[in-house]
């Protein structure tokens, strides 16, 4: 085929809107009010959504939770 073998196996990234990212979080933090970005972000990522940290970040700190 001409490619590596890691990229035929590797994944294609989901594109997320980030409205659904901050109905996700908001989710997250109204259930677990103790959770700080980090376990928010594991939380996204247990449910398929793999967001980069500086968004999570900035968005729960845009939004309030």
């Amino acid at each position: 085929m001409g490619i590596a073998r890691s990229t035929y196996y590797y994944g294609e990234a989901k594109a997320c809107d980030d409205t659904a990212v901050v109905e996700a979080i908001a989710a997250i933090c109204e259930a677990f009010e103790s959770y700080g970005w980090r376990r928010v972000r594991a939380a996204l990522w247990h449910q398929g959504l793999v967001v980069n940290y500086k968004k999570i970040r900035r968005l729960i700190r845009e939004h309030g939770l």
